[in-house]
């Protein structure tokens, strides 16, 4: 062999090796779904699904717990198996075997919930009460966590993009679910067992969005809806996505011109406004001209004081603000919040007001959905004394940092996108149940969230494929302020929506009616919320004799100008958060549907009369029946509280929409 000769097989071999090796790799490409990897907790006492992709018709082994089971990939390239059912314990590991291996390791037998819903499910620890302490205490290895990441999809998808199974650490419980860590950790402190929580939750989403085609197909509203989709081209829509974004970034520019290197340029009292435009804060930017665009927005307001005006202590309302804001006053920062689509409300230190002009300036960044400064013109306002100054008029804004742009689809835009893109993946993955917490979105459509929500009950049932599994889910906290005279309410509506799907079997819902806050949407009492929700699966998941809830209304009858009403679930009895005894929260009614507040006294361990003086013939019967009833005071001796509700079925303010 000549020199020439050995020296070009010297050069080839490398090549070749290289060319094994990829055919190689091309055929070794089993695996399992995304959800199933090191780390994750299978459900106790139950066959578990196990799925995923192979080469067409290839042979698939899965050794786990001591068995050996053999499945084979279809023609399509899917495979799946059932793992055998064992009881609590591990560590394990589970190898999968193809043309290649896999090895999951420290697989733990223990219980799993889905976590799912809108912002209140979504919101994180650190930005829970106590957070600081909370994270540094949240150390269970035998706590796992999977976040689901956001995503919705015009079709089911097969698999996440991503995602995997976390020991609960401090570090790793951070930005997850606090509803869920604290729901999570109750179940794990009473069972001493294994506990895995698959969060996947979307803030300010409506219901209709969580369901499947096949939930959703016969309904006649929603079905037209899903006609729409199926004509829609969401590949077309997100290269208009994409083109709208360059022109955007180009426009504006991708960095913030406002604030630099910690200077808040657009905070400067003397800044000249040339260019910037007028703009309407009771309503979000995309409403004001700014469509589609996720961003930096800034926002300027000139207001006069007098000299005394500028010397009295001050505070700030700025009402609703979506996403994470920075407010300014004179060029002095004097508050900051990076929680979505909640109020703000800041003192003013000392000093920082002056007489004559004075300028607050606001800078707003928002990462999806609807942004910046919105909501009733009564929430906006400047608080010097007893006087209060209108924020409503006279603001000036301009987009300065352009994120994203996105174009004409949201997960709201059209049912089953986010069942589709976060939760079809997961199925039928093996769980004990399910906790809920959303419907905040869905409050100005609350009667017909009384159609949706068990739809959406049923559907997950169904689409699982396990039973009546337990369906745990939370009434809504008390929000915004509380009303001077009893009147209609949407989220009073949307609680009674909620209260009714109470009717499937295997559902409990825990009450956060006395947990909320007026200036909040997110309450930030979650360990309280997690406790509750727990009761309820010891209740109904684990079949305990324990009370898991407060009492809920049953009957009335009416004796003589008095309503007496009777209360299920009041266990060792009812009773009145109050040392005069009386109970907060009733109105009464005639037949001219005309409520006013009312008397009432706990009456017997599960009954309660009510009465007025103005109301001779009283016909109906109102409990809690507000945005905000926060000064409810009904509760059962185990420290849960009343259920509100109405005994009347008069049509609510949400029939129609």
């Amino acid at each position: 062999m000549s020199k020439f000769t050995i020296r070009f097989f010297l050069k080839i071999i490398p090549v070749i090796l290289f060319l094994v090796f990829i055919e190689i790799t091309a055929a070794a490409n089993v695996k399992p779904a995304r959800i199933f990897c090191s780390n994750m907790v299978l459900q106790q006492g139950r066959e578990n699904p196990i799925w995923g992709r192979a080469d067409k018709g290839e042979r698939i082994s899965i050794q786990f717990a001591g068995k050996t089971i053999f499945t084979k990939a279809n023609a399509a390239g899917h495979w799946s198996a059932k793992l055998p059912a064992l009881d609590y314990g591990g560590p394990y590991e589970m190898v999968i075997s193809g043309s290649d291996t896999i090895i999951l390791k420290n697989i733990l037998i223990g219980e799993v919930w889905i976590c799912s819903g809108q912002s209140n499910m979504e919101l994180s620890v650190s930005n829970s009460k106590n957070a600081k302490i909370e994270i540094q205490a949240a150390d269970f290895p035998q706590i796992r966590l999977f976040t689901v990441a956001k995503k919705y999809s015009k079709v089911p998808l097969e698999d996440l993009e991503g995602g995997e199974w976390r020991h609960c650490t401090p570090e790793n419980i951070k930005e997850f679910s606090a509803v869920a860590y604290y729901f999570g950790r109750s179940l794990h402190h009473d069972l001493k067992v294994p506990v895995g929580l698959i969060q996947a939750s979307w803030g300010g989403t409506i219901a209709e969005s969580w369901v499947s085609a096949k939930g959703i197909e016969g309904d006649p509203e929603l079905g037209d809806k899903l006609l729409q989709l199926n004509g829609f081209d969401m590949y077309k829509n997100e290269e208009q996505k994409i083109v709208a974004s360059r022109i955007l970034k180009k426009e504006v520019g991708s960095k913030d011109a406002g604030l630099v290197n910690g200077i808040a340029y657009y905070a400067d009292p003397l800044l000249k406004e040339s260019g910037w435009s007028d703009i309407d804060v009771t309503k979000p930017w995309e409403e004001n001209g700014y469509r589609f665009i996720d961003g930096i927005g800034w926002y300027r307001l000139t207001i006069e004081l007098t000299e005394n005006e500028a010397a009295m202590e001050g505070k700030i309302y700025l009402g609703t603000i979506d996403d994470a804001e920075i407010t300014w006053i004179n060029g002095i920062e004097i508050g900051s919040t990076a929680q979505f689509n909640s109020k703000r409300i800041y003192s003013i230190p000392e000093n920082t007001l002056k007489k004559g002009r004075n300028v607050i300036a606001i800078r707003v960044e928002d990462k999806g959905g609807a942004g910046g400064l919105y909501g009733n013109s009564a929430d906006k306002y400047l608080k010097i004394g007893k006087r209060k100054i209108s924020l409503c008029q006279g603001w000036k804004f301009r987009i300065t940092g352009a994120l994203n742009s996105h174009v004409e689809v949201d997960p709201n835009s059209f049912p089953t996108l986010l069942f589709n893109g976060m939760v079809n993946p997961v199925i039928p993955y093996g769980i004990k149940g399910a906790i809920w917490y959303q419907g905040e979105s869905d409050v100005d459509s609350a009667k017909k969230y009384q159609r949706i929500f068990p739809i959406l009950i049923t559907d997950w049932r169904n689409s699982w494929n396990q039973g009546n599994f337990p369906f745990l889910f939370v009434s809504l906290a008390n929000y915004q302020k509380p009303p001077k005279e009893p009147a209609e309410s949407n989220w009073a509506e949307l609680r009674e929506a909620q209260t009714k799907a109470l009717v499937l079997p295997n559902t409990g819902m825990a009450l956060a009616i006395d947990l909320g806050e007026e200036s909040d949407i997110h309450p930030k009492n979650k360990q309280e919320v997690g406790r509750r929700l727990a009761l309820s699966a010891l209740k109904v998941g684990y079949g305990q004799n324990i009370t898991a809830s407060g009492p809920i209304f049953e009957s009335v009858r009416f004796e003589e100008g008095v309503a007496i009403l009777t209360f299920t679930e009041t266990a060792s009895g009812l009773d009145v958060h109050n040392k005069y005894g009386y109970v907060n929260g009733f109105s009464i009614a005639g037949a001219d549907h005309k409520f006013v507040w009312a008397k009432a006294f706990i009456t017997g361990d599960n009954t309660v009369s009510v009465y007025s003086e103005e109301v001779k013939n009283p016909v109906a019967v109102r409990y809690g029946w507000a945005n905000n009833p926060n000064d409810l005071n009904l509760y059962n001796k185990e420290g849960l509280p009343a259920n509100p509700f109405r005994t009347d079925d008069w049509p609510g303010i949400t029939v129609s929409k």
